[in-house]
């Protein structure tokens, strides 16, 4: 997959985005879940602009006052390369920014800090190919929801993890995908697309140590593409989305492996709410998981054959009520839940609670 993602299909179709469109023959829209889990699917949520043209939707949050942010890629046809688009509640535009990740936006997350908020984003490294390149690649951001940048980390940390060749003699590569922030503010850094290792961090952006890498056994990871500090028990406990082992892996805040979770179709990445977490699983379909870890929904499973089409083609293909490549999720304040997909058109979903 990491060899078609910054693709931009310039010759894609590109429906109009309408808030509340609930499929293309005007029909009710579809209804997934059951019992206490169970919600509308409201494809293509969102007053977009006609300049922005959504390109690979991959991080979404909300905010306190209720906004959601959506960090795309940008497709090749948007006439503004902004990469973060603002909506309110209702799903009416507010702003957009983020010229700088064109091409490369990847993970999103959102932190109260005081009285304040901040978001971090974590930025892909680019395709040498990818014309024009963009200003910021490889990078952690810290930054105000309107975007101005409170500080950078730019590369992987200067340590022997990523001074040492790979066994075939090759660099280590560095291409960061999400973060988490523990309580007392350190971040963890998932090197998802890169070495695979995790990065941890204070919250000055200062290095602590790395730990992770290539796979499969205790303590290793096969593309920690999302990670989240789990507050829910007396003490915190990162866990990390282990995406191509197809399942969670949970350490201790320094770095020691504890156990796995499994029961997942390529896990991206994470959000809580009352001790029940969101898990976007890149294989077509939306992961629902309780205090004690264990499934209790499955949303918009379009099964491991893919009734749903591939993710390059127009939207007007797409099955109302099915996921295609489910890449970020997160709960709003009211337990509706949505959900950004990596599709080359794009797709905001909201999913509401009924």
């Amino acid at each position: 997959m990491k060899t078609t993602r910054r693709e931009f299909l310039a010759s894609a179709a590109v429906a109009p985005m309408l808030l509340g469109v609930q499929n293309k023959s005007g029909s009710k829209a579809p209804v997934l879940g059951s019992g206490a889990y169970t919600y509308e699917a409201i494809h293509d949520w969102g007053e977009l602009p006609a300049n922005i043209k959504w390109g690979n939707t991959h991080g979404v949050v909300e905010d306190s006052q209720g906004n959601i942010y959506v960090h795309h890629t940008v497709h090749a046809t948007s006439d503004s390369a902004d990469s973060m688009v603002v909506f309110d509640r209702n799903g009416k535009f507010i702003r957009s920014w983020g010229k700088e990740f064109r091409g490369v936006a990847h993970g999103l997350h959102i932190r109260k800090e005081g009285s304040d908020e901040f978001l971090y984003l974590t930025v892909n490294a680019t395709n040498p190919r990818m014309t024009p390149q963009p200003a910021m690649q490889a990078v952690v951001v810290k930054a105000t929801p309107k975007g101005e940048i409170v500080w950078k980390i730019q590369g992987p940390p200067d340590v022997d993890a990523y001074k040492q060749p790979n066994a075939d003699g090759s660099p280590k590569r560095y291409n960061p995908t999400n973060l988490a922030i523990a309580p007392n503010g350190d971040i963890y850094v998932g090197d998802g697309y890169g070495s695979y290792y995790v990065n941890q961090y204070n919250s000055k952006s200062d290095y602590i140590r790395t730990f992770g890498g290539h796979g499969s056994e205790a303590g290793q990871l096969l593309e920690p593409h999302g990670i989240w500090m789990d507050t829910r028990g007396a003490s915190p406990i990162l866990v990390v989305a282990d995406r191509r082992n197809n399942r969670l892996q949970r350490f201790t805040l320094d770095g020691a492996h504890i156990d796995f979770v499994q029961g997942f179709r390529l896990p991206c990445h994470f959000d809580e709410q009352k001790g029940n977490v969101v898990v976007p699983d890149l294989q077509g379909r939306v992961t629902l998981i309780d205090r004690n870890n264990q499934v209790v929904e499955h949303l918009g499973d379009s099964n491991p054959q893919g009734t749903n089409p591939l993710r390059n083609r127009p939207r007007e293909e797409f099955i109302p009520g099915q996921f295609i490549c489910p890449h970020g999720a997160c709960f709003d304040h009211e337990g509706n839940i949505f959900v950004v997909e990596w599709v080359e058109v794009g797709r905001v979903t909201k999913l509401r609670r009924v």
